[in-house]
C-alpha cells in the first residue's frame, strides 16, 4: 500500500477532498480517488476525509492508496489492431460497438480481456482491478485510438499529460444542422445531469470542459466537424455539441429521439492521437483513417 501525504496549499484552500486529492496524485482521476474515499482512505486532522469534505490550508492530507489485486478477469484471443507498441505502451484502434474495459453485463469481450491475452502481466496497475494499462477510454460506440500503458512508470507519464492537456485528441464527427460557425469552442462545464444521473450535461459545478471544432463540410441538414479536446470530460464532445444545438447524428443518448439507427450509436471517430513518449521524449502522433460506417453515412448524406 503506498502511503501519499499532502500539505494543502493556499491556492488549494476551500477545495473538495477528491478534487484536491486528484489535482495532486499525479496518475489518479477524480472518480478513483472519489471511489478510495468511500473506502475511508484518507484522512486529515483526525477526521475521516469524504469525497465532498473541504480542505483548507497548511491541511495535512494523509492518503492511502491500496496495491493493485490480482485481476479477475479472463484473457481472451481477440484480434487487435495495433498502430504501435514497445514495451512501455501500445497505441491500439478500438472498433465501435467494443466495449473498453469490463463492468456489469460486459465482463467478456472487452478490449482489455483482449490486452490480457496479448501482453499478459505487462500492463500497469495503476488504474485498478477492471481497468489494466487503460491511460484513458472512448465510449463503446465510438470507434478510434487508445493509449494503452505497460508499466506504471508509462502510465504515470501519460496520466500526467493527460491532466496537463498535453495530448493531441483529435476526433471526427458528424452532427446535426448547418448553421455551425466555420470553426469555434465550446467552453462549458459538465457533470452529472440534474435531471438524469446517468447522464452527463452542462452544469454550473461541473468540471471545466472545452471543445474546439471547425466544419470540415456541410451537407443537406449535417455538417461533418473536426473537433480537438481541450479536456476529457466523460461523453465530452457528444454533451458539448448537444448543447449547442448540433448533437452527434446516431446519438441514442444525447442525440433527437428519432435516432439513426442505421448508424448503431454515434458518429464519433478518434482518429489522431499524439503524445510525448514517456521513456524517449519523443513527441509520436498517429491517424487512423475514417472506418466504413462514417463513409458509408457520408456518402449517404452526398446522395441527399
Amino acid at each position: 500500500m503506498d502511503r501519499v501525504v499532502l500539505t494543502v496549499a493556499e491556492e488549494a484552500d476551500g477545495e473538495r477532498a477528491d478534487q484536491f486529492l486528484a489535482e495532486n496524485v499525479d496518475y489518479m482521476t477524480r472518480s478513483a480517488v472519489a471511489r478510495l474515499l468511500t473506502g475511508n482512505a484518507a484522512v486529515s486532522g483526525g477526521r475521516i476525509l469524504k469525497k465532498s469534505s473541504i480542505v483548507h490550508t497548511d491541511d495535512e492530507v494523509v492518503f492511502e492508496i491500496p496495491d493493485a489485486v490480482k485481476l479477475d478477469v479472463e484473457p481472451e484471443d481477440i484480434p487487435l489492431d495495433i498502430y504501435y507498441e514497445d514495451d512501455d505502451l501500445l497505441v491500439v484502434y478500438k472498433p465501435k460497438g467494443m466495449v473498453v474495459h469490463p463492468a456489469p453485463g460486459n465482463y467478456t469481450g472487452t478490449l482489455v480481456n483482449a490486452l490480457l491475452y496479448h501482453c499478459g502481466d505487462s500492463l500497469s496497475g495503476i488504474n485498478g482491478v477492471l481497468r489494466p494499462g487503460i491511460v484513458h477510454r472512448i465510449d463503446k460506440d465510438t470507434s478510434g485510438l487508445l493509449l494503452v500503458a505497460k508499466n506504471d512508470m508509462a502510465h504515470t507519464s501519460l496520466a500526467a499529460q493527460l491532466k496537463e492537456h498535453s495530448i493531441t485528441r483529435v476526433y471526427q464527427a458528424v452532427v446535426y444542422g448547418t448553421n455551425l460557425q466555420d470553426e469555434g469552442e465550446i467552453d462549458a462545464p459538465i457533470g452529472r445531469s440534474l435531471k438524469d444521473r446517468k447522464k452527463m450535461a452542462v452544469v454550473n459545478d461541473g468540471r471545466p470542459a472545452q471543445t474546439g471544432y471547425s466544419v470540415v463540410k456541410r451537407y443537406r441538414g449535417f455538417t461533418h466537424i473536426e473537433c480537438k479536446l481541450k479536456t476529457g470530460r466523460t461523453h465530452q464532445i457528444r454533451v458539448h455539441m448537444a448543447y449547442i444545438g448540433h448533437p452527434v447524428a446516431g446519438d441514442q443518448i444525447y442525440g433527437p429521439t428519432k435516432v439513426i439507427t442505421a448508424l448503431h450509436g454515434q458518429c464519433l471517430h478518434a482518429g489522431k492521437l499524439g503524445f510525448v513518449h514517456p521513456r524517449t521524449g519523443e513527441y509520436m502522433e498517429f491517424s487512423a483513417g475514417l472506418p466504413a460506417y462514417f463513409t458509408d453515412f457520408l456518402s449517404t448524406l452526398e446522395e441527399m
